[in-house]
């Protein structure tokens, strides 16, 4: 089998596992969705993947669980019984050996653990198929959403590589697991970032971009390892937002918007690049809501 088709098989079964996480099924379900053997899936499954299916499937139910009892007020057993675990037992030890510490305690205290994020298939082997794309005409140009925010003052958990430039290089780097790290912290003010750090904020043999998200000013609640907590001044951000796209071409797209962003001239809204104060960041791209980059700004005198 081709690799486009073999990423079309495993999207598929990932989305079975998405659509029915809640639900109890085997092998023999997930298998009869694609109309392959349970064997062929599980093979091409863990080829592409790098899990078995249901190794897959446990630790997404066992995040999805942590996010419950970190957001709702839920009782452990109910959480269990929610994502097909037979027993109270079998979800605390599951929990327990997956995450280092008992759902109990976690619901208690809700320190940063490391979540199961997984990538759409499609997306991580995108690099296998970019010679089709670069084939590709170009698309017409986007019409991309811009505005200047208010950033006040505020925190900044991050994890810093050693020479990373840019996301690909970061993930090489310290691994592309820091996300769930991230994603897990309950006190975030929004969704975690990349950012690209002005060189005040660089120390020495450390990476220009890193990964984190910003927490209130008086945040004091539990440091994972290795990662660290600074101040960021108040500053004006410049929000770009193309348009929706297929995440299959995210790196056209993503790449139309940074290229619009370095040509951009920020003086026709009145203001100057200001990339010495404070860090330029992105949001996880997501095809429905369309690449998303802030830049630094301060206005013209």
């Amino acid at each position: 089998m081709e690799l486009s088709s073999k990423v079309e098989l495993v999207q598929t079964m990932q989305q079975y596992i998405k659509n029915h996480l809640e639900d109890s099924f085997t092998l023999h379900d997930l298998a009869k969705e694609v109309n392959y053997s349970p064997y062929y899936c599980a093979r091409i499954f863990k080829e592409l993947i790098e899990m078995a299916p249901f190794e897959y499937v446990r630790a997404m139910r066992l995040s999805k669980a942590a996010l419950m009892m970190r957001d709702q007020k839920v009782k452990v057993i109910d959480v269990a019984f929610s994502f097909d675990f037979g027993t109270h037992e079998g979800f605390t030890r599951a929990f327990s050996q997956y995450f280092g510490i008992t759902p109990k305690q976690y619901a208690k205290h809700h320190p940063p653990i490391r979540l199961f994020l997984p990538y759409d298939v499609k997306s991580r082997y995108i690099h296998l198929r970019k010679e089709t794309y670069h084939m590709k005409q170009k698309t017409k140009p986007n019409t991309v959403f811009i505005q200047v925010i208010e950033r006040p003052e505020r925190k900044l958990i991050l994890k810093r590589g050693v020479k990373a430039t840019h996301y690909f290089e970061y993930c090489e780097e310290v691994g592309c697991d820091v996300w769930g790290m991230l994603t897990s912290i309950k006190e975030a003010l929004y969704e975690p970032v990349g950012l690209w750090l002005p060189k005040k904020l660089i120390k020495p043999m450390t990476s220009e971009y890193v990964q984190g998200v910003e927490v209130p000013l008086d945040y004091s609640g539990i440091m994972p390892e290795g990662f660290e907590l600074i101040t960021l001044e108040p500053c004006k951000m410049m929000v770009f937002q193309g348009q929706p796209y297929d995440d299959v071409e995210f790196d056209i797209h993503v790449g139309e918007v940074m290229e619009l962003i370095d040509t951009f001239d920020p003086s026709l809204y009145g203001y100057q690049w200001d990339d010495d104060f404070a860090p330029r960041f992105q949001l996880e791209p997501r095809g429905y809501r369309g690449y998303i980059e802030a830049r630094p700004v301060k206005e013209l005198k």
